[in-house]
Order: structure tokens, then sequence, then C-alpha cells
């Protein structure tokens, strides 16, 4: 365990009136507390570092001068917090996910979290968009969304600019578009981590076939006889797009991993496409100045949904990170009052903009660079109620299919056996 950020917030507030410009307080709250309460609180996550939740740490002390927050890193975070969470080093607040809900590991970890829709902690779940929230069989919610992610393809407008193309919206046009800049000499016009790659075409519409047919999810979910039939669609598209050679096999297995990988590699400014999820984009700003080839010559990019049919792409919107509290925190209220403080619009989107994610909020408020998505049509995972045992083997098909290992009739008959 690694002690990464300990920050003790009245000497912070010194600090930040020394700069000459003070911070302005958070606009709507109002402490619920004695505001001379002193305690510490510290929140565990698998983050390395966390820079947008200390910045809401300072906006918390404008409240609390006296309550000294700090956010530990723990390696191995989703082996390690049930435990921890036993220990008397375990965190007052502490980082969920949503395979959570639905595993025996997930279950021993969420019995330890309040129930933060009990009304007399009086947090506003409201300003949470619909279908992001998760409820467990009794009503109660364990865990608030922070961040949200989406799938898509960082685009290099420059290029787009400079071959004299429109970023495409329907597939037709994603074909039409890779076949003009295969032919201007692009080997590769998308790239993407093999072992995810075009995950977010194919699976936003392998979504979009079953969101209205709940047999078709209960099938798949129970993985009954003949449910790899419900994937065949998708996989005919993963099929029928890897056929045309547009995306270098060889070129996308020098990726080593998802993500510093892909944005380093993309920044060397050859790829017009690279696959993505928002995890990956949330490190690309950081990142700008850590690439040689982009410092010496920078471009324009931007991140859209990937068209899947002539209707378009999705926003297909699936919650990243949630915090818990607790329950059995030595400091059960005060971790209780900064989660009234933080779930709230206003600090809900300056941490998604802080950290270039997607805000959890009804009212969104986007980074620039998921500007397209405010017009894609929406399915929410949550929503979708699919287990993870079918996202898993959609995920191995779709692999396996886009490498040439299996042909859609061998994934969808092997579909549930996947390996």
């Amino acid at each position: 365990m690694k002690r990464i950020a300990s920050i003790a917030l009245a000497a912070l507030l010194v600090l930040l009136t020394a700069c000459g410009a003070e911070a302005p307080a958070a606009q709507g709250f109002k402490p619920a507390l004695d505001t001379k309460t002193a305690c510490s609180l510290n929140v565990a996550g698998h983050y390395s570092n966390f820079e947008a939740l200390e910045e809401e740490f300072n906006r918390f002390a404008e409240h609390y001068p006296n309550v000294e927050l700090t956010y530990t890193y723990l390696d191995n975070y989703n082996k390690i917090i049930a435990t921890t969470l036993e220990s008397s080093d375990a965190p007052d607040i502490f980082f969920t996910y949503p395979w959570m809900a639905t595993s025996e590991d997930g279950a021993a970890v969420l019995a330890k979290a309040e129930d933060l829709a009990d009304e007399a902690l009086k947090i506003d779940l409201s300003c949470i968009r619909e279908g992001m929230l998760y409820e467990d069989a009794q009503g109660k919610v364990p865990m608030v969304p922070i961040y949200t992610t989406t799938y898509g393809m960082m685009v290099n407008e420059d290029l787009f600019k400079k071959e004299n193309l429109s970023i495409p919206t329907t597939y037709s046009e994603l074909l039409d578009v890779c076949e003009k800049l295969k032919s201007a000499g692009y080997p590769s016009p998308m790239m993407g981590y093999n072992s995810f790659l075009i995950y977010p075409m194919y699976f936003p519409y392998f979504c979009s076939q079953i969101k209205d047919d709940p047999d078709a999810v209960k099938a798949l979910n129970d993985m009954a006889p003949g449910a790899g039939e419900y994937a065949r669609g998708a996989l005919e598209l993963v099929d029928d797009f890897m056929s045309h050679g547009y995306i270098d096999l060889e070129m996308c297995n020098a990726l080593e991993n998802d993500y510093q990988d892909v944005i380093m590699r993309f920044f060397e400014g050859d790829v017009p496409m690279m696959l993505a999820s928002g995890n990956t984009v949330s490190g690309t700003e950081k990142r700008e100045s850590q690439s040689e080839a982009f410092t010496a010559n920078p471009f324009t990019y931007s991140f859209h949904p990937v068209p899947c049919s002539d209707e378009g792409g999705y926003f297909m919107n699936t919650v990243s990170m949630s915090f818990s509290v607790n329950s059995g925190s030595e400091n059960l209220d005060m971790a209780n009052e900064f989660m009234r403080f933080l779930v709230s619009t206003e600090e809900l989107n300056r941490m998604a903009q802080s950290k270039r994610m997607v805000t959890p909020c009804a009212d969104m408020s986007l980074d620039a660079i998921y500007a397209s998505f405010g017009d894609a049509k929406v399915l929410y995972t949550a929503s979708l109620g699919l287990a993870d045992a079918p996202d898993s083997q959609m995920r191995k098909a779709g692999r396996q299919v886009s490498n040439g290992l299996l042909t859609v009739d061998e994934a969808v008959a092997a579909f549930g056996t996947l390996e």
C-alpha cells in the first residue's frame, strides 16, 4: 500500500490565499456538521494518482478546514480491497465498480458499504443520470458513480483535412473513408489494441440489437443453448469490416497495452483513427507533452462514436468508477458529509473535466473532445442488464473473429465456452 497524497487542508487554505487568488466557495453546499470538527478521512483506490480528487479535497476544506483527507493507492486493488476493509487500515471511502454487484467477491465488498440513498444523509442522487445509478434488491444504493466512460475512436483531424475527408458518421461512410485513406498510403487507416480492437464498433451494435429484447438478455445471461445466435449480427459486422483490410494486425500487435501505448502511438501523427475507450482518452492531455512527435508536430484530435450501421454509432455509456462509504468508518458522519458535498452536478462535472472523463450527471458538461457524442443515440449498460459472462464471451468472440481465429459460425456455436 502506497500513500501518494496526504493533504492537510488547513495548511492548504493558507497556500491558496497566499497565491493572491482565493478559490470561490462551492456553490449551493451548506455544511450540516460542526465546521470546526477535526478528523481525518482516507479514500482508497487503484489510480496511481488522483489530482482531480485532491482538488475536491481543497474545495471541501473551504467548509471544513480541520478535516484532513488523504488518498491511498492500493496495488492489486480488486483483489485486496475486501481484506483491506477488514483491517485496521480500512479506508473511509473506497472505489467500487459495476462488476461488484454481480460477483461473490464484489458482494463482500459492497456488504461493507453505506446505503447512500438513506434519506437521513441528504445526498442528492437526483443529479445522477438515469441509468447510471445501481440499486440492490432492497433498494439500497451502495455506490455512486464518479466517472463514466464510453467507446469510440480518436480521430486525427489534421490528417482528415489534409486528405480532404469528412469524419464518418455512418458505416458506409467509414468504409469509404478507410478505402480512400488506404489508397492515399496509410497502411492501417484504423488501429487499436489487439485484444480490444474493434470492440468500440461491434459491442455497441450488439447491445443495440438486444436492448429491447428481455428474452435475449435472459438467454445470454443464462448462457442458454443457442444464445450465441444473438451475437451473430455483431460478429458478422466484425467479419465484414476486417475483410476489407483496413486494420493492419501486425501494427496493432505492436501495442502492448490499451492506454499508454495506444496514446503514444496515436501521437506519432500517422494514424487517422485509433480505437479506444474514454478511460484511454482521459490520459491524452497529460501525455501530449510526453510525446516528442506530438510536441514537434501537434495536431487537432477528437473522440467519436464508431459508425456501426447506416444509422450511425452509439454513445455506449457505462460506469467506470464509483465511490462507496465504509459503513464501519470511525468518522462515518464526516465521510457521508464529504459524499454529500461531492455528489452534485457542479463537483462531479468539475472532476470529469479535470480528468477528461465522462460525467455521470444528468446535466452533462462534456470536455470538447467528446462533442460528437452529444448527437449520438445513448445506450446504458446498467439498464441493459447484461451480466459479466456474456459480456466476456462477446469480447472473446469479437477478438477471435477479428483475428481470423474463428469464423462467425464457429464463434456463434462456441459462444459460452470461448477461452
